[in-house]
C-alpha cells in the first residue's frame, strides 16, 4: 500500500429532484481522525455517511466535509396567490359590514394559508428521501476523491523521506569512521591528565579509576552507532509498510535524534561533532517531513 499525506481536497457537483448541490471534503494534518460535517436542513442522514465513510478511510487527519444544497423553488422567491387572498376576503367582507369583525390587515392575510407559495413541493418527503440517497452518493465519491488526492500527497512525499533516510545512513557511516580514531584521541588525553594527576600528589588510585571511567564512557560511541543503523532499516520497512504510518515514523524520529544527540554528547574531535551535527539536521528535516504522513 502506497504512503498516504493527510493534506487534500476533493469537490462534487450535483442535480437531482430539482435539488442542486456542492460537495467538498477538506483535510490536513491531525494527530488523530477529527471529522467536521456542515450540511443543508432536512438531509440529517448525510452527516453519518460522512463520518462513517471518514472513518473507513482515514486514521489521521482533520476533515472539513460540508454540502451546500439548494432547491430550484428558492430560486423562483415567493409567490403570492392574489385569487386566494380574494377569496379570504370576499368570505369575510359580510361580517365586516355587518360590524361583527373589522377589516383584516395585510399581515394577517399573509399568513392564511395558500396565501404564500414557497415552493412546498421541495418538500416531499419520497422526493427527499431520494434526493438525499443521491447526496450521499455524492459525498461518498468526494470521499473516495479526498483519499486519492491524500495519497498523491503521499506519492510526493516518499522519494523525499527517501532521501532524507539517505543522507541519515551517509552521516552514520561517516560517524563510523570519525569514530574509529577517538579511542587513540582519548588515550592520549588520558596520558596527559595522569601526568597531571602524578604532579599534584596525594592518593592516585582513586582518581586515575575515575578519569579512565570517563573516558571510557566517552570513547564508546559503538551502541549509539548500532542503534542509529537500526533505526535506518526501519525507517525504510516503514516506508514501504501497508497502513498509516506516520505516528511510527514520528517516533523513530525521536529516536534518531536521541541517539544523535548522545553521539555528539560523547564526541572527543571536532569532525565527530559537526557529522552529529549534520546528522541532527537531517532528523529534524524528516521529522517535520513525517508530519505530513497518515
Amino acid at each position: 500500500m502506497a504512503l498516504s499525506g493527510m493534506t487534500g481536497f476533493a469537490r462534487v457537483d450535483g442535480v437531482a429532484g430539482g435539488w442542486t448541490w456542492t460537495v467538498e471534503a477538506r483535510s490536513v494534518n491531525g494527530r488523530s481522525l477529527e471529522t467536521r460535517f456542515r450540511g443543508p436542513g432536512g438531509f440529517d442522514g448525510l452527516e453519518r455517511t460522512a463520518r462513517d465513510g471518514a472513518q473507513a478511510r482515514f486514521q489521521r487527519g482533520q476533515l472539513n466535509i460540508t454540502v451546500q444544497a439548494r432547491h430550484a423553488a428558492n430560486d423562483a422567491g415567493v409567490r403570492i396567490n392574489l385569487e386566494q387572498i380574494e377569496r379570504y376576503l370576499e368570505a369575510g367582507r359580510p361580517y365586516v359590514e355587518a360590524g361583527r369583525a373589522t377589516a383584516p390587515e395585510i399581515g394577517a392575510v399573509l399568513g392564511l394559508p395558500g396565501v404564500i407559495d414557497t415552493g412546498a413541493e421541495a418538500n416531499d418527503p419520497e422526493a427527499l428521501a431520494a434526493t438525499e440517497a443521491t447526496m450521499a452518493a455524492a459525498v461518498t465519491e468526494a470521499l473516495d476523491r479526498l483519499r486519492a488526492s491524500r495519497l498523491e500527497e503521499g506519492a510526493a512525499l516518499t522519494p523525499v523521506l527517501s532521501t532524507l533516510i539517505d543522507r541519515i545512513e551517509t552521516q552514520v557511516a561517516a560517524a563510523e569512521v570519525e569514530a574509529s580514531a577517538q579511542p587513540a584521541i582519548l588515550k592520549e588525553r588520558f596520558a596527559r591528565r595522569i601526568g597531571e594527576l602524578v604532579e599534584r600528589g596525594g592518593d592516585m588510585n582513586e582518581r586515575i579509576v575515575q578519569e579512565a571511567a570517563v573516558m571510557a564512557g566517552r570513547a564508546d560511541v559503538r551502541e549509539e552507532l548500532d542503534r542509529l543503523t537500526s533505526h535506518v532499516q526501519a525507517a525504510r520497512t516503514l516506508l514501504s509498510a501497508d497502513g498509516a504510518v506516520g505516528r511510527r515514523l514520528d517516533f523513530l524520529t525521536q529516536e534518531f535524534m536521541r541517539e544523535a544527540n548522545t553521539l555528539c554528547s560523547k564526541s572527543a574531535t571536532t569532525a565527530l561533532t559537526g557529522i552529529g551535527l549534520e546528522l541532527k539536521a537531517a532528523v529534524d528535516q524528516l521529522r517535520e517531513q513525517v508530519q505530513n504522513v497518515e
